[in-house]
């Protein structure tokens, strides 16, 4: 049974920072890029960065670049993001997904976590 299960979210001020993991199973982690993904309240699922399986290769978001990191790590089966700076703008569900091939599109991703909730405070 596949399972991603995100952890790490909470509540940080803004300028704060927060590092999300995000624990596979159930499927071959080594073999698929991973994803992470936003969701506010009344918005669209927002792709945030992306990480290759081959070369470790990441794309961002123009919102979050030079602020957020993604990292995994194949011995542990875990996807990391590291946010810093964090602006009232990035409260939202943070959701990691898993792709055959690295992808921007929600259509690009076949493994759904539930999600963690981040909330910035002004």
């Amino acid at each position: 049974q596949v399972q991603l299960v995100e952890s790490g979210g909470g509540l940080v001020q803004a300028g704060g920072s927060l590092r999300l993991s995000c624990a596979a199973s159930g499927f071959a982690f080594d073999r698929h890029a991973m994803g992470w993904f936003r969701q506010a309240p009344g918005k669209e699922r927002e792709f945030l960065a992306t990480i290759t399986w081959t070369n470790n290769r990441t794309f961002y978001a123009d919102s979050v670049k030079g602020r957020f990191t993604i990292s995994k790590d194949n011995a542990k089966n875990m996807a990391f993001l590291q946010m810093i700076n964090l602006k009232p703008e990035d409260t939202a569900v943070y959701i990691c997904a898993a792709a055959l091939l690295p992808a921007t599109l929600t259509s690009g991703y076949d493994y759904w976590g539930q999600g963690t909730q981040v909330t910035v405070s002004s």
